[in-house]
């Protein structure tokens, strides 16, 4: 055996496939996951997939890491911990505050609490961070100037002005990737609590003997993600509504973009973040270096259908929404030595593939929207 890990929120997307890797590569893995309904279902035991698949090479704790007794039992006599275990979701965070506080900071406090007050072999700990901490991406002026601007007015976006501004600068600002240097300057509730959890694991870890690492993942997408949750992943939203015949919504002017990483790429990454020596204190971008436009991602859901649905480009917005943000990814290159291997339309094949073997999900995607409107943060 290589030693023992510990996945919180490890039933989930990212982590019961990266359990599996450590299991394979001779690690004993624990799991604690609390199984939440928006993403497992109501009843887990029959509902979820993922649970039935972790069991096979895991020890599943059901419990949270808001629990200080759930952490003492999970973290016991583990080496290595990733941390996945959060509330996500950009628009919902601004309402659901508490919640997402309580799982995504008061977790991460939790169990750095019990390491730094108890016994424990852990040597390192790898936190999932986010893109969501940059806010607005990277940008140059027409001078050449490196800026990070500020987030978007909502009276500008309300007149159908959707781009991204530099006070004082005139002219269009360039689109460029976003390092790890960064300006941190968050523009959800989500975001601002990974930048915590990134800031508190990477603050207290080496004062324990712990060496951290925070990932900042991209938009992370494959089979196996929920089709359950209508408050992330537009590529399950949009391919439940393509299966079931409804109208796609495309927000803005469809030109906002992400960076769109395939699930495979990301448990390389973060295994490799977890076990490689020279990971230890790195913050890293975790991403494809592309930036996609949500335009695109409509056309090769279609594509990969082989079939499309009426879409209207809307105008609507989210507050807390960025427009645009890809990742720079030299560092995982050097650090990790890895690069995206699975290019988007590839991607979206094999991700269309799986959902057409699943059940259609019932739509919630309309109660979603909904619950923001009624909140004017869906304009």
């Amino acid at each position: 055996m290589q030693g023992n890990v510990l996945i919180t929120g490890g039933a989930g997307f990212i982590g019961s496939r990266l359990g599996r890797r450590f299991a394979d590569e001779g690690y004993r893995v624990t799991v604690l996951d609390s199984l939440i309904p928006q993403v497992h279902g109501e009843d887990p035991e029959t509902t979820s997939p993922l649970l039935a698949t972790v069991r096979e090479f895991a020890t599943v704790i059901k419990g949270t890491v808001t629990s200080a007794a759930d952490i003492a039992a999970a973290v016991e006599g583990q080496n290595i911990i990733v941390h996945l275990a959060a509330e996500t979701g950009t628009g919902q965070s601004m309402y659901e505050i508490d919640r997402y506080v309580e799982a995504n900071v008061g977790g991460t406090a939790k169990l750095l609490d019990a390491l730094a007050n108890g016994e424990h072999q852990v040597e390192r700990i790898v936190v999932a961070s986010s893109r969501s901490i940059y806010g607005e991406g990277a940008y140059r002026t027409p001078a050449g100037d490196l800026v990070y601007p500020p987030h978007r007015d909502d009276a500008a976006m309300a007149a159908g002005d959707f781009a991204v501004h530099q006070p004082g600068v005139e002219g269009p600002l360039e689109l460029v990737a976003t390092s790890e240097t960064a300006t941190i300057h968050p523009s959800s509730v989500y975001g601002i609590t990974k930048h915590v959890q990134e800031s508190l694991v990477m603050t207290v870890a080496p004062t324990i003997g712990v060496e951290p690492v925070a990932l900042r993942y991209q938009n992370v997408y494959g089979p196996g993600q929920s089709l359950k949750n209508p408050y992330t992943g537009i590529l399950s939203i949009f391919s439940t509504l393509i299966r079931q015949g409804k109208p796609i919504n495309i927000f803005e002017d469809g030109l906002e973009s992400r960076d769109f990483v395939y699930i495979d790429d990301v448990v390389n990454a973060t295994y490799l973040a977890a076990t490689v020596p020279g990971a230890a204190s790195q913050i890293i971008n975790v991403g494809s270096g592309v930036a996609t436009t949500v335009s695109d991602v409509v056309a090769a859901l279609f594509s990969a259908f082989g079939r499309e649905v009426p879409t209207t480009v809307s105008g609507n917005y989210r507050l807390g929404d960025i427009r645009h943000n890809f990742a720079d990814t030299s560092r995982a290159a050097e650090m990790l030595g890895v690069s995206a291997t699975v290019d988007f339309d590839e991607g979206v094949r094999r991700f269309v593939d799986w959902v057409l073997t699943e059940p259609v999900e019932g739509d919630n995607y309309q109660k979603s929207l909904d619950e923001m409107a009624s909140r004017n943060l869906l304009k």
